[in-house]
This record gives C-alpha cells, sequence and structure tokens, in this order.
C-alpha cells in the first residue's frame, strides 16, 4: 500500500546522493584518483576524465582506465588504501546540509542515501560529517548488483522505506546517472548544480527540477521551484 505523503512535507521521502551532493569529498576523491594513476600508469590523467564518471560505482570508473581486470583490482585495492588515510580531513557536509535535513527530519519525512561507494566509506563520510543519524536508508555499491544509472540502486531504498508510490518520492544529486537512475526507477529527480557536473550535462539526462543550492530544498515541488528547462 502506497504511504500518503508525510505532513510539512510535499514528498513522502527524499534520497539523496552523498558525494557531491551531501558531502563535499571531490578533493578527496581527486587525490585519490591521481594517486592511483601516478602509482598504475606512472602519470596523472586530467581531473576532468575522472570527473565526468563522478556517481558511477568506482570499479566501473576504473575499469575506463586500467588495462586488464587484473589491474581493475589493483587499483581498486590502491585508490581505497589511499582514501582510508587520508578521508577525515578531507570531507565535511556542504553548508546549509544539515540545517534542511533537520528541517525534513522535523518534518517527519523519512530520508534515505543512495550512493556510488562502498559501505565501509560511505558509513564514514556520513559520520565524520555528522550526517549520520538522518537517514533510515543507506543503499551503497555492496548491497546492489548493478549501480548508477542503472534503477536497482534507487529501486532498493523504495523497498527499503516501504514500498512507497515512486512519483512522490524525490531523488537528489549531482550527477547525470543520478538523474538518470532515478528516472528510470519512476522517482521524481532534482539536479543539484553545486556538484562536479556543469549544468548542460544535467540537463541533458533530464531532471524534474534544478537546484542550485541545499535551501532550495524547502520549497522544491512548489510554484516558486525551477522545473528543468524553464
Amino acid at each position: 500500500m502506497s504511504a500518503s505523503r508525510t505532513p510539512g512535507s510535499r514528498w513522502s521521502a527524499l534520497l539523496f546522493d552523498l558525494d557531491g551532493t551531501l558531502a563535499d569529498t571531490i578533493g578527496l576523491i581527486l587525490t585519490c584518483y591521481r594517486h592511483t594513476m601516478r602509482v598504475h600508469l606512472g602519470r596523472e590523467l586530467p581531473d576532468r576524465e575522472w570527473l565526468d564518471t563522478l556517481g558511477m560505482p568506482l570499479r566501473d570508473q576504473l575499469r575506463r582506465f586500467a588495462r586488464s581486470d587484473q589491474e581493475v583490482q589493483a587499483m581498486l585495492a590502491t585508490y581505497s588504501a589511499y582514501q582510508r588515510q587520508i578521508h577525515d580531513g578531507m570531507v565535511a557536509a556542504y553548508p546549509g546540509v544539515r540545517e534542511v535535513l533537520e528541517h525534513f527530519a522535523s518534518a517527519g519525512t523519512p530520508m534515505g542515501v543512495v550512493t556510488s561507494k562502498r559501505r565501509e566509506m560511505s558509513e564514514r563520510t556520513l559520520r565524520c560529517c555528522g550526517l549520520d543519524e538522518f537517514f533510515a536508508v543507506l543503499v551503497t555499491a555492496d548491497d546492489v548488483a548493478s549501480g548508477k544509472p542503472d534503477p536497482e540502486p534507487v529501486a532498493f531504498a523504495l523497498r527499503a522505506l516501504g514500498s512507497l508510490a515512486a512519483e512522490t518520492v524525490l531523488f537528489v544529486g549531482d550527477s547525470p546517472f543520478d538523474v538518470t537512475a532515478g528516472r528510470l526507477a519512476g522517482v521524481r529527480t532534482a539536479a543539484a548544480l553545486w556538484g562536479a557536473f556543469p549544468r548542460e550535462v544535467l540537463e541533458a539526462a533530464g531532471p524534474d527540477y534544478f537546484v542550485a543550492g541545499i535551501a532550495e530544498m524547502l520549497s522544491l515541488g512548489g510554484a516558486d521551484s525551477r522545473r528543468a528547462g524553464g
């Protein structure tokens, strides 16, 4: 049975991407990428080549640069080990995120995170950012067979939240892979403009909304919110 919308919220539930949406981890991610390319390829590659794949599972990102399946595994080990070493000093919640989450939590709106990170580092990022208390559901790369842009992670979150009517749920993310996964799962999507992707790339994925700042979440869906293409 579909849940009704929670009083005080336009949505029956909210889903968020993690990196580049809730947590400012872009510097961390690029540092780990550069280190991994130096170790395995002997040189750094352009940052944009990595940024263009943000939102995909790490293994899928690395497969674009590795010369064999064995090298993918070795790169994954290098990246992950280095990330564990430097993580805590390089992550923080984006300004205003906590206040927005507090607003929806006080309204009783269920919230979840749908990320392409593995569970260990997802939980660690949320703790370091002081955001772990807000989410009833955390879907990571360890929980699904196919990551974003496949809809499986979003569908998994919907089931975990209690089989909500997809059209009453909003998924907020900063990458076209988030938008595509959300659309294919049938939820509404909002493209966050403060992440790593330019607006034109996000626009091509077809989000329902654009949000220039996290505080716009408080009115999203109303007459004053900006529909994509509007």
